[in-house]
């Protein structure tokens, strides 16, 4: 099996991320990649009655001091964030509707986060 070319690496304040998902090869090329990153968020939100991959949602990701550390927007369902170990608050906003998570990075451990909101 072949992957697509996984999309090119961003950066938001020196932290590198990729952002995408948008169709099935990208959206497989993403996963395939995310067991080599820290972090692997997945973006949803329900309609009518299911489940469906949203894209535009806004991150930010403060520190243990309440700072901002990243911030970008999300260019599709999927986004790998190369964050390093510590511990951190997420944000994550769409339409208009905010989410917060706390997150421990280990440098050894990827994880895969859901953020997940309900149609207005």
């Amino acid at each position: 099996m072949t992957y697509a070319q996984i999309l090119n690496t961003q950066y938001s304040q020196g932290i590198s991320y990729i952002s995408g998902g948008v169709g099935e090869e990208e959206s497989q090329a993403i996963l395939a990649e995310a067991k080599l990153w820290p972090v692997l968020l997945e973006l949803s939100q329900l309609e009518n009655g299911r489940g469906v991959w949203i894209f535009g949602a806004k991150i930010k990701i403060l520190n243990a001091n309440n700072q901002v550390v990243f911030d970008a927007q999300a260019d599709g369902p999927y986004m790998l964030i190369d964050l390093p170990t510590g511990d951190y608050q997420l944000e994550g906003t769409y339409e208009e509707k905010v989410q917060k998570r706390s997150l421990a990075v280990k440098s050894t451990l990827p994880q895969k986060i859901n953020l997940f909101w309900r149609s207005s």
